[in-house]
């Protein structure tokens, strides 16, 4: 952290010279008290009149005035300290939060789905919290308690040696119990950051399939799972603070035995006439400003051990490396004409049996053909490899000719138009969604690209047109108009080559028939590569590929692959009644 931190030290600097400036004029008080009994006492006599000024009135308006001065430095460097230190963990926070999502934008694929969402959640936003809290007052307390250490065990040894060690005794054991208890706070805090992590994981996930959970009445079985989670956040907790909470009490019998010893000692001396009055005023006050802080500790140790506990698991985020490198050549959108050529690829997922082995097969540029293939024989799996989505085991897929590991990620994506089963919209207008990628394009442009995917027409019929609301997921629109917008979407987009993934498979014969009347346009003069479920979307394909078990066993037209009789020729039979 204080590696990464290191772009913020002027503001480090700033903020710990008004913190320490602060506990100056802090301490400043009992001095100014122990002068006033010496000016009491002593009269002509005291430290002030040594300093020519011998009239008792005129001591104490000194004294009142420099009173006035010290209590204002100190409210001034409160403020400013309070400001920067505040200020100090909103920025780290910010770029913190934002450096570590860049950084989990450039992870592949195979991060996310070992992860769940509630738990990347967790780090993104409690986690770095945690740091912000500690920012916020504990850096502050740390450096005041040092401060009044250094300070006060300094004036200690300068006015009463004799004495200072009675107030020094309880300082190492001090020492020695705030280590003792951090060490054993670490994994009791490590162990909260991960029952949040495990109930956010929990609750984002509930969150996302509520529809699910109305429709098969398992409320309560959810609640259960939900309750048995936060338990075990609580029971978490618990042992942390029962070890956090016994600090506070340890450290004031400790304190009580430097703080008597010097009330005992130090009065002794006073009555004896070896100390004065005034300084023994002071010792008490310097004592209980020495030592009672120390109590703080705890609340402080605590914040410590919760950021630090979070801190780790944003640094395991940000030291995650990254598999998929980006290429260094560049390819404008405009030069791309879409050939496409696998060979010999392998890929497997991680620790399981390669999905596709061996694969070859090229892809004329403009041309359109089809991928299909039973459940589970790598179609869906060809489309993430294109988008470097992840990184194959061997063989090389070209571009062009160019490898597309040297290709820069952005060029290579900014080519590839995805029209997916699964469609993503985000929660915003139709307009946004549509536009999203696009943010330049006019709004005869939006209208055009609606137009093409037949979207136009059911946009107009929404309450607000193009600045409806789709809601999260677009869980407010059907499905077949969500697949509508994700074709415009794509239309906006305008890249040389389309994917579509199962664009129809989820949709009714009507709504399959207008997007097929849109998928005819767009497709026109651009590389596209059609994977489907439903062999009659692909018929007029230039050339259909049949997969399985993540090979190619098949290739050809559609009325070829009928004479041939064989994988394909059943799989149109069973589509249409005449083969079970």
């Amino acid at each position: 952290m204080l590696t990464y931190g290191r772009a913020y030290r002027v503001q480090f600097w700033q903020a710990s010279i008004c913190s320490v400036l602060n506990k100056l004029f802090d301490l400043a008080p009992p001095a100014l008290i122990g002068i006033a009994v010496d000016v009491i006492v002593q009269q002509q006599d005291s430290w002030i009149a040594q300093w020519g000024i011998r009239d008792v009135w005129m001591q104490f308006l000194i004294l009142s005035l420099l009173t006035l001065v010290i209590w204002a430095l100190e409210s001034i460097f409160e403020y400013a300290y309070g400001l920067l230190w505040r200020n100090l963990a909103q920025s780290i926070q910010h770029n913190l939060r934002l450096d570590a999502y860049n950084h989990l934008q450039e992870l592949e694929l195979d991060y996310f789905e070992a992860r769940s969402t509630g738990g990347l959640m967790s780090v993104l936003n409690d986690d770095i919290n945690q740091l912000e809290r500690f920012l916020d007052f504990g850096a502050n307390d740390i450096l005041q308690v040092v401060t009044t250490v250094i300070i006060i065990g300094g004036v200690f040894f300068v006015l009463a040696p004799g004495i200072a060690w009675m107030s020094m005794l309880p300082m190492p054991f001090i020492l020695w119990g705030s280590i003792a208890f951090q060490r054993r706070l670490t994994p009791r805090y490590a162990d909260v950051r991960e029952k949040v992590s495990l109930l956010n994981s929990r609750l984002a996930n509930n969150l996302g399939g509520i529809t699910t959970i109305k429709s098969f009445t398992t409320e309560r079985y959810e609640s259960q799972r939900i309750a048995l989670e936060s338990e075990a956040y609580r029971q978490s907790n618990r042992r942390a603070i029962a070890l956090s909470a016994a600090f506070v009490p340890m450290i004031r019998i400790i304190i009580l035995g430097g703080f008597t010893a010097t009330l005992f000692y130090g009065g002794l001396a006073a009555a004896a006439g070896r100390l004065p009055v005034g300084t023994y005023s002071v010792l008490v006050f310097l004592t209980q400003r020495l030592l009672w802080p120390l109590t703080r500790l705890g609340e402080t140790l605590d914040q410590y051990q919760r950021a630090m506990a979070s801190t780790a698991r944003v640094m395991n985020l940000l030291d995650t490396p990254i598999a998929i490198r980006p290429g260094h050549i560049s390819l404008p959108l405009g030069s791309v004409r879409g050939e496409i050529a696998l060979e010999d690829v392998t890929f497997a997922y991680s620790q399981r049996h390669p999905v596709i082995e061996q694969l070859s097969l090229q892809i004329p540029a403009g041309r359109t053909i089809a991928i299909v293939g039973s459940t589970g024989s790598g179609k869906s799996t060809l489309v993430k490899l294109l988008l470097r989505l992840y990184e194959i085991q061997s063989g090389r897929i070209t571009l062009d000719g160019i490898n597309i590991q040297d290709i820069q990620l952005q060029d290579l994506r900014r080519a590839i138009g995805l029209v997916s089963q699964d469609v993503f919209l985000f929660h915003g207008t139709v307009r946004e969604n549509i536009t999203y990628g696009s943010p330049d394009v006019t709004e005869d442009e939006v209208m055009a690209a609606a137009h093409i995917a037949e979207a136009h027409d059911f946009i107009l019929r929404l309450p607000q047109g193009y600045e409806t609301v789709v809601g999260e997921r677009g869980q407010k629109l059907s499905g077949g108009q969500r697949q509508r917008l994700a074709i415009a979407r794509a239309v906006l987009k305008n890249p040389p080559i389309l994917i579509l993934d199962e664009a129809t498979s989820a949709v009714d014969n009507e709504t399959e028939a207008a997007i097929q009347r849109s998928l005819e346009r767009i497709t026109r003069n651009r590389t596209t590569i059609a994977i489907a479920h439903r062999l009659s979307t692909i018929r007029n394909a230039d050339c259909i590929y049949v997969m399985e078990q993540g090979q190619l066993v098949e290739r050809g037209t559609h009325e070829q692959l009928l004479e041939q009789r064989n994988v394909y020729a059943n799989l149109w039979h069973v589509q249409l009644g005449l083969k079970q």
